[in-house]
Parts: C-alpha cells; sequence; structure tokens
C-alpha cells in the first residue's frame, strides 16, 4: 500500500488497549454468551466497518468492543471460574476440533451458573445468525460521488477518412 503525506495514521496510544488474554477453547466456551452480551457494541463496530470502508474511523467502535469483551471474561473469572475452566478444558482435550457435542454435561453446568449468577440464558442455535435492524446514533457517511472517468479516446477518427491499401491482405468488411 502506498502512502503519501496527507494520510494521517493514528498513533501508537490511539491504538492501544488492553488485551483480552483468553485461548481459543475459553473463546469458544463462552462465544454464545459473549455474542449476546456484547450484541450492540459488536453490530456498531460492524456497521461503522462497513459504512465508512476505513478502519481509522473505527477505532473507537473497536475499542468499545475490546473492553466489552475484557469486562465480559471479568464477570465470569468473578463468578463462574470452575465452571468456565471446566467446560473449557472438555472442548480443548475431548476431540481434535474442539467438538461441542462431547462436552453437553460440562456445558450444562457452565449454562447453569451464567443462569444463576447474570441472568443470562444461552441464546437458542441461530440467535447470532438472524437479521436485526441495528439502531446507531452515528451520524450517516455522506454517499460517495459517482465517479467520473474522462473519455478514453475523446477525439475519434471519424470513418471516412481514406486507408491506404493493405500490405498483406484484404481490408473488406466481414459478413
Amino acid at each position: 500500500m502506498v502512502l503519501t503525506e496527507d494520510i494521517v495514521l493514528p498513533t501508537d496510544e490511539d491504538l492501544t488497549v488492553q488485551e483480552v488474554n483468553v485461548s481459543t477453547p475459553y473463546l469458544k466456551a463462552a462465544s454464545m454468551f459473549l455474542g449476546k452480551h456484547c450484541e450492540v457494541v459488536n453490530n456498531e463496530y460492524m456497521l461503522c466497518k462497513a459504512e465508512e470502508k476505513d478502519p481509522r474511523n473505527c477505532i473507537k467502535e473497536g475499542k468499545a468492543v475490546t473492553a466489552c469483551t475484557l469486562k465480559f471474561f471479568q464477570m465470569i473469572k468473578k463468578s463462574c471460574p470452575k465452571e468456565m475452566t471446566t467446560y473449557a478444558k472438555c472442548l480443548d482435550k475431548s476431540s481434535a476440533d474442539m467438538a461441542l457435542r462431547h462436552c453437553r454435561n460440562t456445558q450444562a453446568i457452565f449454562d447453569s451458573c451464567m443462569l444463576t449468577n447474570f441472568g443470562m440464558e444461552r441464546p437458542h442455535f441461530g440467535y447470532l445468525c438472524e437479521p436485526r435492524i441495528h439502531h446507531t446514533q452515528r451520524q450517516k457517511p455522506l454517499p460517495e460521488p459517482p465517479a467520473v472517468y474522462p473519455d478514453a479516446l475523446p477525439d475519434l477518427p471519424s470513418e471516412d477518412i481514406p486507408r491506404p491499401a493493405a500490405k498483406y491482405g484484404t481490408r473488406m468488411p466481414m459478413g
């Protein structure tokens, strides 16, 4: 990618956030609850990315998603750490692809803990795939003006210009 002097890049301070240091089994174990808990913040970020078409304009929304995820895992760490760890370890050790079918018992225990401590039920299958209308407070970006291309060949020669005879064949029109 080529950058010019008029492109402003964000500073390190703008991009620095506290990272969510969680491994894949833990992310997979909590994914349904995390998706529901941070749904509004994540939808705002995804809408910003789709509308703005420039990731520099969505740094604030990206930080909000990371903060929501961090807060969610801190919440679980306070109230359901044992259940979460048991479920994540089951996912990690039971199969190579971390299939959920082998860990339904530990999942039920984790789900029960989430319901008891946070009042969160596991969303039904397909919940995160359902279409929803997201209402935002951000201003709608201005539409891009239509591209105006100059004529490729503005001064084409007219058809009645005399042509010299063909050197190696005919110039007879086909058809």
